[in-house]
């Protein structure tokens, strides 16, 4: 089970403003020679110039680090990519740490290299909502992409997958963290290298040495700089014959062959989960073309004026909560592009503890993570917060807050390689030489060698997903013209329902779950229940917004589908052909243990990013890079047990195996 809590590094200064680890009491770099020593032992013993001048428009570079401490090693690496890679190469930079730094201890430490400003910068300006598991960046339009793991080594690479080309090894000195440098680590090492994979590394201490050589890699020491008179440096040779071979992903889950052809997709659907996929494919020169079937994107379930940025946790570090984490930072950090105030708004989002059973349950979740991502506030804490008289305290989320998720499709979509089709309905998909083909019934609207099925329920109506269990939940918002009392609501309050801050002249309120009524016009019923929902969230705010002289008949509303699957995870992944799904693996219908050798029936170049429900602000962006990092053979953004969590094949297996 990952450990939910995440620690800061403890940093002492010395007086020529360099950090000090008091964890680990050792330095992060050398007095003298810090950046001297990292072109040197990482990127010169890895002959990086050459890889980067050798990559073509369409590579990846795959960088692995243990230890991102200050970023120093990421900003060279950067630095040599941007300037030696042809335009078009991308850089994924992979890298854990235990400790990873507060912002204003990075912004300290990354003073002292005025020289790599235009890398370091960008990563500042984005270094928000960092917490435990993985947490994605990307850069220079994508060109360069970071996924840091912030936890445990030892608990964090076992669930990365990935194929790195180049591993920098730095964790502090093996006599000051001996648990960077052990056989288990150096086994995982070579789990996710390739023969040719290199490493370099700083210390030439003799078990390290010999370790490394046991996990399959061929070291030499070579000469040093500065201080250190001996590096060394290595390639991976392959897996020990006399070592057992790590397992393999089961074959539903071990990844389709990329797809051969031209770069282009179709996306079909441009809410929250299709804008973000063609953004993701897009930022790694993939031409997408985008089928709306309304005149505009975001239409539909993406269309509130207001969503929220709420993080449903467990205390005990599940799946859901893990995806939830890694979600809510990457969305965080798109927010930070869009105009705060209009598109969006970091004002906090506060959960009252409504009844014993709750502030029971928030108390749980104080004591398992970190009080910069959640922390418990009393009545009186809460009313100051929130500008407004509450029935209760409740637990607190500074870094949450509201957005307009039109505003983050219409970002999304603006780039130079996403093509916007309205008015498109897609009835069809048909496979024609190697390439997918959406119809309309009599018209083909596009064609390409991949496409993503991202329309919500819809996909449903397509062949491949037909038996997908995606369920309709009809959704009404109530909007409420705001007062000049109720503009002291300075953040969003959440019981049974929310309520949030003004965008421009109205408030948010909502929302309502339907799951029998297929109708979306909305109903006087329904913003009867918002207004009740509000009176339980704060008395006093439904008076200063004469909610008793409104009349519920002539509110303005909205009302929308969430599409939900029965585990509440999203579906995000490659598409198999059902019936020879369930052919190929039968034998599990007699025996779950029985796993046979037999490759996955994918049907090359279809995915799908659907199923998101009410929490589709945090999982559909980054689901877009999961889906992205699918097509493109990349690391994917979460630990592989997540991705595996919401594979479309989970329901096909589940099926086999349970008899049904």
């Amino acid at each position: 089970m990952p450990d939910t809590f995440l620690q800061h590094a403890q940093i002492d200064w010395d007086d020529q403003g360099r950090p000090h680890s008091r964890q680990y009491d050792d330095i992060y770099f050398s007095k003298n020679e810090g950046i001297e020593e990292t072109q040197h032992v990482f990127l010169e013993q890895n002959r990086l110039r050459e890889r980067c001048t050798a990559l073509t428009p369409q590579d990846c570079l795959v960088i692995g680090e243990t230890g991102f401490g200050t970023g120093m090693n990421f900003y060279c690496a950067w630095q040599l990519f941007a300037e030696h890679a042809p335009r078009g190469a991308r850089l994924h930079f992979v890298s854990v740490e235990k400790y990873p730094l507060t912002r204003e201890d990075l912004a300290r430490a990354v003073q002292l290299w005025p020289q790599l400003e235009p890398y370091w910068q960008p990563l500042l300006a984005q270094y928000v909502a960092v917490h435990g598991g993985f947490q994605q960046f990307s850069f220079d339009h994508g060109r360069v992409t970071l996924t840091l793991m912030v936890g445990d080594a030892l608990a964090q690479l076992p669930t990365l997958d990935a194929q790195v080309d180049v591993w920098f090894l730095d964790g502090f000195a093996p006599a000051k963290n001996p648990d960077m440098w052990t056989p288990e680590l150096f086994a995982q090492l070579a789990r996710l290298s390739r023969p040719g994979t290199t490493l370099g590394t700083f210390t030439t201490t003799g078990w390290v040495r010999r370790g490394l050589i046991a996990a399959g890699f061929a070291m030499r020491k070579v000469p040093g700089i500065g201080k250190k008179w001996e590096v060394m440096h290595g390639q991976f040779q392959g897996w020990p014959a006399e070592q057992p071979a790590p397992a393999e992903p089961e074959p539903w889950y071990a990844r389709p062959a990329p797809v051969q052809g031209p770069r282009h997709a179709v996306v079909i659907g441009a809410g929250l989960a299709g804008s973000a996929t063609a953004a993701s494919l897009a930022a790694r020169g993939w031409q997408v073309s985008v089928l709306e079937r309304h005149d505009a994107p975001a239409q539909e379930a993406s269309g509130n004026p207001q969503g929220v940025l709420y993080l449903k946790l467990s205390a005990h570090g599940t799946t859901l909560s893990q995806m939830i984490l890694s979600g809510f930072g990457y969305t965080r950090r798109w927010l930070q592009q869009l105009q705060r105030g209009q598109d969006w708004d970091d004002c906090g989002v506060l959960q009252l503890a409504f009844d014993d059973k709750e502030a029971q349950r928030q108390a749980k979740l104080a004591e398992a993570f970190d009080s910069t991502l959640l922390h418990v506030l009393d009545q009186a804490q809460a009313e100051s917060v929130a500008g407004v008289a509450l029935p209760a305290g409740g637990l607190f989320y500074p870094e949450g807050g509201w957005v307009h998720p039109p505003a983050l499709c219409q970002a999304q979509l603006q780039h130079p390689h996403i093509e916007l089709l309205t008015h498109q309905e897609v009835i069809e998909l048909r496979k024609v030489d190697g390439r997918w083909q959406a119809w309309d019934g009599e018209r083909l609207l596009a064609s390409a060698p991949v496409v993503v099925l991202a329309g919500a329920a819809e996909i449903r109506r397509f062949e491949a997903c037909a038996e997908l269990p995606l369920k309709r939940i009809r959704g009404q918002i109530t909007r409420l013209p705001a007062t000049e009392a109720s503009r002291a609501l300075r953040t969003v309050v959440c019981a049974e329902g929310y309520v949030a801050p003004p965008r421009g002249d109205e408030h948010t309120l909502g929302a309502s779950f339907d799951f029998h009524n297929d109708d979306l016009a909305p109903t006087v019923a329904e913003h009867q229940g918002n207004l009740s929902l509000l009176d339980e969230i704060s008395t006093d705010l439904a008076e200063r917004l004469n909610t008793s002289v409104l009349d519920p008949a002539r509110l303005r509303g909205r009302a929308a589908f969430r599409c939900t699957s029965p585990d509440y995870l999203p579906i995000v992944g490659p598409v198999a052909d059902a019936q020879a799904f369930t052919d190929a693996y039968a034998v599990l219908a007699k025996d779950a243990r029985q796993v046979p050798d037999t490759p996955c029936p994918w049907l090359d170049g279809l995915y799908v990013n659907s199923g998101h429900g009410s929490r589709g602000l945090i999982t559909a962006p980054l689901s877009g890079e999961l889906v992205a990092a699918w097509v493109c053979g990349e690391p994917l953004p979460l630990p592989r047990t997540v991705a595996q969590a919401c594979h479309p094949n989970r329901f096909a297996l589940r099926r086999l195996i349970r008899g049904k």
